[in-house]
C-alpha cells in the first residue's frame, strides 16, 4: 500500500510540474511611440524640412501634390520580457484632420533603416514641416544633414504589414498577422526595431490625412498580447519511502 501511495504522489509531482511548464501568463500591455515624425516630400525651394516634436504627422498626399508620409517606432523590447511570445498586435491612430472626407487606403511598411528625432516643430496645422535640425528624419536624410536613406522617402519593406480604409476624422485600427510577425521579431531582435513607415494614398492629390504624434492629447497606442516565459510551479513533496 505504501509503494502504491510513493508512486501515486510521485506521478501527481511529475503532473505539476508539466503543467507549470506548459502554462504562461497571457499579458496585455499598451505603449505609445518612442519617437515619430512626419518625411515631407524635397522641395529644392523649401530645402530639408521636419517635425520631431509636432502635434502631427501626415500620410497621402496634399492638395498641391506634394507627398507625406508617417515614421512611428514603439520600444518593445523595453516593454516586454525576452522570450515572450507575441500573440496578438494593433495600432490606433486618431486621424484628426483630412481635406476630403474620402475613403483611403493607409497603409503599414516595416522600416529597414534607423531614422532619428531633432528639435523642429511645424507651425500652424504642420502640413508644411520646419526647416531640418540636427538628427531630424527628412524626406532625404534619416539623420539630418549627414545619413541619407537609400531611397528617397524612406527605407521601407514592399510588404504590408496591415492596410486600413481611412475616411472621416476619427481613430482608427490597424491590425494582422504579419504586425505580430513584426512585433515579435523586434522583441527577438532589437537592433532591428526601426518602427513602421505609414503609407497613404499617393495616387492622386488631396489624399493626405493627418494623424496625432506622442506629443498630442491623442497619441498612437500600439496595443501586444504576450505569454511570458512559463513559471514552473512549486514541486511538492512526495512522502518518504519506507
Amino acid at each position: 500500500m505504501k509503494n502504491s501511495k510513493t508512486l501515486h504522489a510521485l506521478i501527481l509531482t511529475a503532473g505539476l510540474i508539466f503543467i507549470g511548464a506548459s502554462l504562461a501568463s497571457a499579458l496585455t500591455i499598451s505603449i505609445i511611440p518612442s519617437k515619430d515624425n512626419t518625411l515631407y516630400e524635397f522641395d529644392p525651394n523649401e530645402g530639408d524640412v521636419s517635425n520631431a516634436l509636432g502635434f502631427h504627422f501626415f500620410a497621402g498626399e496634399t492638395n498641391q501634390g506634394e507627398i507625406r508620409r508617417g515614421v512611428l517606432a514603439f520600444n518593445v523590447a523595453g516593454s516586454i520580457p525576452p522570450g515572450s511570445t507575441i500573440t496578438a498586435v494593433s495600432l490606433s491612430l486618431n486621424m484628426s484632420r483630412t481635406l476630403l472626407e474620402t475613403a483611403r487606403i493607409v497603409e503599414l511598411h516595416k522600416l529597414l533603416a534607423d531614422w532619428g528625432e531633432g528639435t523642429s516643430h511645424a507651425p500652424g496645422e504642420e502640413g508644411d514641416g520646419a526647416p531640418a535640425t540636427t538628427n531630424d528624419a527628412t524626406w532625404r536624410h534619416r539623420f539630418f544633414d549627414t545619413i541619407f536613406w537609400t531611397m528617397l522617402g524612406g527605407d521601407f519593406s514592399a510588404t504590408v504589414s496591415a492596410s486600413q480604409v481611412v475616411g472621416p476624422v476619427g481613430p482608427y485600427t490597424w491590425n494582422s498577422a504579419q504586425m505580430v510577425a513584426d512585433v515579435q521579431s523586434w522583441l527577438d531582435n532589437p537592433s532591428s526595431n526601426f518602427g513602421w513607415l505609414v503609407l497613404g494614398d499617393e495616387s492622386t492629390n488631396a489624399t493626405s490625412k493627418r494623424f496625432d504624434t506622442r506629443e498630442s492629447a491623442s497619441p498612437p497606442v500600439l496595443t501586444i498580447e504576450f505569454r511570458g516565459i512559463p513559471t514552473p510551479r512549486p514541486r511538492p513533496t512526495p512522502p518518504p519511502r519506507p
